[in-house]
């Protein structure tokens, strides 16, 4: 656990002191993606210092949240535990909740395939994608792209580029319905800002190939209210 105590008895105050450190829970944030080698998380967090991350994946092992467990041909890599995973509708919530307030990116801010997949786990309707045909999307915001499966109220999501971390596993071999190109304003049209058809007019999102009408499927599948509370 984190060296620092608020001396108090709450479960509140627990929960803050395995993972309220700066940066816990953008490690956490990562390993609900998947597991991944200490060099992953440096290169998907490029801001933390190395003895930072150290101290912090330490200390989220010593609280059993994170474990370090050896695979084939990728070495040791960290992994939620069970009782790291709990924290997954947690951070959701903590996403859906800072989403309204994110504005656009300030100079030198990033977007990286990690964090761009939980924006989409995120803003994922269930029971929207639940009433729509199967239908895969190809997303580029920036350098990352990513493929999107929704089939049957499931969503599956996974990096295309960069190249995945080895521990992804194998890219699934489907080809998507649609592909398209955004940048910051596909935030826009998340929220309801930005229609789909007027993303499209202004230049701010592009559908490089696939019927454009399926940017509104998207949006519709992909969604948070301003002021809209986590389920």
């Amino acid at each position: 656990m984190a060296s620092r105590s608020y001396g108090q008895y709450c479960g509140v105050t627990t929960a803050v002191e395995r993972v309220g450190e700066r940066w816990a829970l953008l490690i956490v944030r990562d390993l609900l993606v998947g597991p991944r080698r200490y060099t992953d998380l440096k290169q998907g967090l490029p801001k933390i210092p190395t003895n930072i991350l150290s101290t912090r994946l330490k200390e989220l092992q010593e609280g059993g949240v994170v474990r370090r467990v050896p695979i084939p041909r990728c070495g040791l890599v960290y992994e939620l535990t069970e009782y790291g995973r709990e924290l997954e509708p947690i951070v959701l919530a903590l996403g859906r909740w800072g989403f309204q307030q994110m504005g656009d990116p300030g100079e030198g801010d990033i977007v990286t395939a990690d964090s761009l997949t939980m924006a989409l786990r995120t803003a994922y309707r269930v029971d929207v994608g639940g009433s729509m045909p199967e239908t895969t999307y190809e997303l580029a915001v920036g350098l990352v792209t990513l493929g999107a499966r929704v089939a049957g109220g499931a969503l599956q999501v996974w990096q295309i580029a960069p190249a995945a971390p080895p521990v992804g596993g194998a890219l699934p071999d489907v080809e998507p319905d649609v592909r398209i190109a955004a940048g910051p304003a596909i935030r826009r049209v998340i929220s309801g800002e930005l229609s789909p058809d007027d993303a499209i007019a202004g230049g701010h999102v592009h559908v490089v190939d696939g019927d454009p009408a399926l940017l509104a499927r998207f949006a519709a599948t992909f969604h948070i209210e301003p002021g809209e509370r986590a389920a």
